[in-house]
């Protein structure tokens, strides 16, 4: 399967989001798709990341994950999603807060400084930290983590170009289905 890293993926607006929406329809375990389980798109990851990442400023150029540090970056990557999820779905959770600054503080002694990892890691403070946290959201179409940046806070997709479209024509299409007797 042809795959390239597109500013579609790079919809959550914050690295760490990013990093844990590389695990396509994550709901669904018949169709989910792990983007970083190819070793060459985890690594063509920070090159896209550079170009395409909402905190791509804050980075600037990052290297990709050091063999070695693969597993822990993986983790983290699990554990920015556990938590986040929880946190929009039910509020925060001690336990699962706990095993994020676990995995971040392992990332953060393990990595190199100027890896995807440790930016990560960095990222996802800051959106622990976030002072406004009823903005991060999960798409109504495919389940990323997303933050709404929109001035109403109305946003329900994590980009309207792919999964808002998706959304709006199948309403569209079941709508017409209903009419036709």
């Amino acid at each position: 399967m042809s795959f390239s890293w597109t500013p579609h993926r790079f919809a959550g607006g914050a690295l760490a989001l990013d990093v844990a929406n590389s695990v396509v329809l994550r709901h669904d375990a018949t169709r989910r798709i792990d983007r970083f389980a190819v070793r060459d798109q985890m690594r063509s990851f920070p090159r896209a990341a550079a170009e395409f990442c909402a905190e791509r400023a804050l980075f600037g150029d990052i290297a990709p994950v050091a063999r070695e540090n693969e597993t822990g970056f993986i983790a983290l990557r699990e554990a920015i999603d556990l938590y986040f999820r929880k946190r929009i779905l039910n509020g925060g959770d001690d336990q699962l807060l706990a095993s994020l600054l676990e995995a971040l503080a392992k990332v953060l002694r393990e990595a190199s400084p100027g890896s995807v990892a440790a930016a990560t890691a960095h990222s996802a403070l800051r959106l622990i930290a976030m002072p406004d946290p009823q903005r991060m959201k999960i798409c109504g179409n495919c389940g990323w983590l997303f933050i709404d940046r929109s001035k109403n806070r109305s946003r329900a997709w994590c980009d309207m170009a792919v999964c808002g479209n998706r959304a709006k024509a199948n309403r569209h299409y079941r709508r017409k289905k209903e009419e036709t007797p």
